[in-house]
């Protein structure tokens, strides 16, 4: 039951956002009792929380298998982390939206916690290309943090304006993406190969 509540609040925010949604919305959705969502819930602030702790946790499980795998190169990695967030849509597009768009509603000591784990899932980025800089994959002259901010903003914004069913296919987008982003960051020995 504390699964299908969480489901339907997700939706419910993503449709309406978090302020406009109300206790009785949720248990109205599920045809359930407020007693219900109290009793596996303090609070609608509470279920927000866990809605952001399981996405960021879950994206950050992902990432870190992807960062620590020792058989491919960095190139490969920074490809698999742009699959890995945009292929996340179709299943999780709902929450993402409510990550990036709700956050401000969490009180203060849970958006810092919040910001810590999003913090770790960039600087895990910024490993993945620091590494491919320091291995001649990527030009030296880059700094790792700015574009670990760059392929966070291009990835992130994707999920307010990208439908999985429409005309361009989750691995073409991948494409194009990875494209944009490894044509501005290989080295020349890279780009010849390409």
């Amino acid at each position: 039951m504390k699964e299908q509540l969480t489901k339907q609040s997700i939706l419910l925010f993503e449709k309406k956002g978090f302020s406009s949604t109300s206790i009785q919305d949720i248990t109205n959705a599920m045809n359930v009792t407020k007693g219900t969502f109290y009793y596996y819930f303090s609070s609608k602030e509470q279920l927000l929380m866990d809605i952001h702790d399981e996405y960021i946790t879950d994206l950050i499980e992902r990432l870190i298998k992807i960062s620590e795998d020792e058989l491919i190169t960095q190139r490969d990695k920074l490809e698999e982390i742009i699959f890995l967030l945009i292929n996340d849509i179709p299943n999780n597009g709902p929450s993402a939206r409510v990550f990036f768009r709700e956050m401000r509603h969490l009180v203060s000591e849970n958006r810092k916690k919040i910001k810590l784990k999003r913090e770790e899932f960039r600087l895990n980025i910024e490993k993945v290309i620091s590494e491919g800089i320091a291995n001649g994959e990527f030009l030296e002259s880059l700094r790792a943090d700015m574009i670990a901010f760059g392929v966070l903003g291009i990835m992130n914004w994707t999920y307010n304006w990208y439908n999985p069913e429409g005309e361009i296919l989750i691995k073409e987008l991948c494409k194009i993406y990875t494209d944009l982003l490894l044509r501005g960051i290989l080295t020349e020995e890279q780009l010849k190969e390409f």
